[in-house]
């Protein structure tokens, strides 16, 4: 009796790695037909494996980080490029009949290439055809599906108004589902906050396939959530129904560069306290970038006040000499010019480029990049400028961003959404450091000079927690794998989140208690 059981407990395991070892690629699509997708003609035309000559193709067009592009990062078992909301469904079905983790890709975006990989077998759906863009003037509102790009957005709506715009990110190929569900911020964030704060209804397709078509078909918790919270953790977004703001028909860009030994330094000392205090309707970003020095070999920190003001330069001039007298801002230094072209001139386009490019969805001179992120809550002393600008010399790769906020930012609640950051933080940190060269050797050196210039930061940023923004995602302030426990995920969860950390995981676990969605730093379910 006791041989029959041991054999009987031998076949079961040989059974079940039989069953694990066949759930490959081939597996999947018999999976899917045998689902059985609507139409059943386009399944060779939706679904791709590895064995499709396109497959290559269509997983890479949304991939701009090669450090998730080389030939050993893993693959999916197909990417699934769903064309309607039952398509996904189908998807989801086979996710959940094979037990193969399904990753969703918008803009393709996600700094640690969460949206396209997985160290155990997963699939991609690719919301690259859901990209519908409806504009309603009357209602003053659009409704733009998770996989339109941002600048397709802009151009949507600049295609029918000069005067109303609406407050997101700077890079064009951004994908809607995941920029707006990490907050979203970009140049107008001061005057009408993030874009979450501009969102009024939203769709959402379950792990079960079940489609919630607006905010009370889904519920004011669920519509909080994916508000700020990173919505892959609840669902699939379909898109979002969004308020959009109004623009003076001209807006006023500028660019001012000074190296430390043209008066940087107390320009960007003056800039800590004018950023995030002036008004409202002027944006100004802080760019320290590493460039030759004076002397041959000579390494310094050029400071570029990169700004915008919602108005015409008179009245630019008015504001920066009355708030920044120190930068000498002149009239020559300032442009006016639409809205919409002050987005091309932010993307880094020169003046004058066409509209139609924010149409173009692929993304150029792709690099290897990584990504890390910092808030600081109290001006940095003369002292600890003066030793970050030495470290950024010394690290040398590293760039930095500085971010304003105060004006509308500092009104809102920081429960209002999941994105806590709101009134107490003078300006965001963000960490750049992008490099052209392959090679593991070359990658481990570059993520440590921006570890360690992060490292250096400590005693100049937030703490306890160490905040972090979302949308700059950064596997280093702590991963909870593929089976992400409470415990695991409240280690960053508290520094994207902080105290509605608790609520996401509140909400997460009545929606999602089997935790069907997850990644390496999704939101857990309380056990």
């Amino acid at each position: 009796m006791e041989n029959m059981l041991v054999l009987c407990l031998l076949l079961l395991s040989v059974s079940v790695a039989t069953s694990q070892s066949v759930i490959d690629s081939a597996t999947f699509l018999r999976c899917i037909v045998r689902q059985g997708l609507n139409p059943p003609d386009q399944t060779s035309e939706v679904t791709y494996i590895p064995t499709n000559s396109s497959f290559t193709t269509v997983l890479r067009r949304r991939i701009p980080n090669l450090r998730f592009d080389k030939p050993t990062s893993p693959k999916p078992l197909a990417v699934v490029t769903v064309k309607n909301w039952s398509q996904i469904g189908t998807a989801l079905a086979c996710s959940r009949e094979l037990s193969v983790q399904v990753r969703i890709r918008s803009g393709g975006h996600d700094f640690e290439g969460l949206s396209y990989t997985s160290t155990v077998p997963f699939f991609v759906i690719d919301m690259f055809n859901f990209r519908s863009i409806d504009v309603n003037l009357t209602e003053g509102t659009a409704w733009v599906d998770s996989g339109a790009t941002i600048g397709e957005l802009y151009y949507r709506i600049a295609e029918k108004t000069n005067v109303f715009g609406f407050p997101a990110g700077l890079t064009p190929t951004l994908g809607v589902g995941g920029h707006f569900s990490g907050g979203g911020y970009g140049t107008m964030m001061r005057k009408y906050g993030l874009s979450v704060d501009n969102v009024v209804g939203s769709g959402i397709i379950d792990s079960n396939g079940n489609i919630y078509t607006d905010r009370v078909s889904m519920g004011e918790d669920l519509f909080w959530a994916i508000r700020g919270g990173g919505a892959a953790s609840f669902g699939i977004v379909l898109g979002y129904r969004i308020r959009l703001v109004p623009v003076p028909e001209r807006v006023t860009v500028f660019t001012v560069g000074k190296t430390v030994g043209e008066g940087a330094f107390d320009l960007i000392m003056k800039w800590q306290s004018f950023a995030p205090s002036t008004d409202r309707n002027m944006f100004v970003k802080l760019s320290l970038t590493i460039v030759n020095g004076t002397k041959p070999g000579e390494k310094t920190v050029l400071a570029s006040f990169i700004g915008m003001y919602l108005g015409g330069s008179s009245k630019t001039l008015n504001v920066m000499n009355r708030d920044f007298p120190e930068l000498k801002l002149k009239r020559i230094d300032c442009t006016e010019m639409r809205w919409i072209d002050s987005v091309l001139f932010w993307a880094g386009y020169p003046i004058g480029t066409p509209t139609s490019v924010l149409l173009d969805t692929t993304v150029a001179n792709k690099l290897f990049m990584k990504r890390k992120s910092d808030y600081v809550k109290q001006p940095i002393s003369r002292t600890g400028l003066d030793l970050i600008l030495k470290k950024l010399v010394q690290v040398e790769k590293v760039e930095m961003n500085w971010n304003p906020y105060g004006g509308r930012m500092g009104e809102i609640t920081s429960s209002r959404t999941p994105f806590p950051h709101r009134a107490g933080n003078l300006f965001n940190i963000e960490y750049l450091i992008d490099w052209s060269e392959a090679g593991d050797a070359v990658e481990k050196d570059y993520l440590s000079r921006a570890r360690e210039m992060h490292g250096f930061m400590t005693p100049y940023v937030s703490s306890n927690p160490r905040e972090a923004y979302l949308n700059y995602r950064d596997l280093d302030i702590g991963s909870g794998g593929n089976s992400t426990t409470y415990e695991g995920g409240k280690v960053y969860g508290a520094k994207y989140f902080k105290d509605n950390f608790e609520r996401l995981v509140n909400i997460k676990s009545i929606y999602d208690e089997i935790n069907f969605w997850r990644n390496e730093q999704s939101i857990p379910v309380r056990k």
